[in-house]
């Protein structure tokens, strides 16, 4: 599916020459350049300290919302985590830029020196990873000694389980490379789609088309768009049998009037590309059980979650692309 996974003895290298992000300084690197060096890092300082998909998942949650929130600075550098000021420096230092390990220390600031180089800069990537990972092991290494930690850090229940979406998607595919995604049709199928986002619903009062929908005939197969953890399943009064899946980048997909499921999967499953998680049917508009109040089809969502609220958006342009892409992959 795409993967990029990192051989060992490519890790020890990586993991002993961080000055290729000197080398590289100049000129734009390539995806896997950039896959490679952020593995690199979660690995070097996951060995020293906790679990490498612990630390990824915190970064990747981080670099998520800075893309989406104009309220976040977006951090440019191969590492997306940030501290705050006071965080970092200690609340009562008198320089809240300090990079003094000393005098971090006396104000009770939680800024470290990650590569030993006198310094503890909120700006070294290096510093910023073996800070986190200082903080993480604190707690423990178990999953729920850093769901504490998590929690004792976001203050969000919703931030804290997606990030551990994160983690069990990095710790079960061993890779941070899970951004393929593919139709929600198989393309073989017989199918139609148009933009519909926006359109007036009648059914359960005044509300709009949070979707697109792709007519198909009924038993269609229903696949999995992305790499992801099912967060929910069983009845909608509104999408009848439905199915809503977390990925890696905050976002929910949110499949719809299922006739049935795969009964191979089940909520807290981990699914990728391509895995059927039920079939086009007509479900909804009703108590359990109602079908047939209009032609079978799979209504499919996606939700962005910012960290703070988590709201729907169009996803017309994506389902176009991953047509194409899809497409292009059977040929």
């Amino acid at each position: 599916m795409g993967r990029y996974r990192i051989p060992i003895f490519t890790l020890v290298i990586l993991c002993n020459t961080f000055f290729l992000k000197d080398a590289w300084a100049n000129e734009e690197p390539s995806r896997e350049e950039i896959f490679e060096q952020r593995m690199a890092y979660y690995v070097h300082f996951g060995d020293l300290r906790v679990p490498w998909h612990y630390l990824a998942a915190i970064d990747q949650y981080e670099r998520n919302i800075q893309s989406v929130r104009k309220d976040i600075p977006k951090r440019d550098s191969t590492i997306a985590i940030q501290f705050s000021d006071e965080y970092w420096a200690g609340p009562l230092n008198p320089s809240p830029k300090d990079t003094s390990p000393s005098t971090i220390d006396y104000f009770g600031g939680m800024g470290l020196d990650g590569n030993s180089d006198g310094v503890a800069s909120p700006d070294d990537d290096e510093d910023i990873l073996y800070t986190m990972a200082s903080y993480l092991n604190q707690y423990g290494l178990k999953e729920e000694q850093f769901k504490i930690a998590l929690w004792d850090y976001y203050q969000s229940e919703a931030v804290v389980n997606q990030i551990l979406t994160i983690a069990k998607l990095y710790k079960h595919f061993n890779s941070i490379d899970l951004d393929t995604h593919v139709f929600p049709i198989p393309v073989r199928n017989h199918y139609s789609f148009r933009g519909t986002w926006g359109a007036n619903r009648g059914f359960g009062g005044r509300r709009i088309h949070e979707g697109t929908d792709l007519f198909a005939s009924y038993g269609t197969p229903v696949v999995s768009t992305s790499y992801g953890v099912i967060e929910i399943m069983g009845w909608n009064q509104f999408g009848g049998w439905r199915i809503g899946i977390r990925d890696n980048h905050n976002s929910y997909h949110y499949y719809a009037h299922l006739a049935y499921y795969n009964k191979g999967i089940k909520v807290g499953d981990i699914v990728e590309p391509g895995t059927i998680l039920g079939y086009v049917g007509s479900s909804g508009y009703g108590k359990e059980g109602t079908s047939g109040k209009f032609p079978p089809h799979l209504h499919y969502g996606i939700y962005k979650f910012n960290g703070r609220t988590e709201w729907a958006f169009d996803p017309y342009p994506s389902l176009l692309q991953w047509e194409k892409q899809t497409k292009a992959s059977k040929k």
